[in-house]
């Protein structure tokens, strides 16, 4: 079994924020909420989206609104790839 990193986890989610955002990517850093980044309903959905196809997972729609920073959708991310 693959051994995943929560730092290889973070990256990859902050990539898919800057990319849809169309922001640099090294505004991302932990902490920053994906609002302050400037993301709408629109773009979290989106985010989601994609962030749910880069790792093979679901994440519920419920849990999906829950996420606010970045840390949370790592942490979430993070917790289903090492189930």
């Amino acid at each position: 079994m693959a051994e995943f990193n929560k730092q290889d986890t973070f990256e990859k989610v902050a990539t898919i924020a800057a990319q849809k955002l169309d922001i640099d990517r090294s505004r991302i850093q932990t902490g920053v909420t994906l609002q302050d980044l400037g993301a709408d309903s629109l773009d979290m959905v989106e985010i989601v989206m994609k962030v749910e196809e880069e790792f093979g997972i679901e994440i519920d729609d419920e849990k999906a609104e829950n996420l606010k920073t970045l840390d949370d959708v790592v942490s979430y991310v993070h917790d289903l790839r090492t189930k």
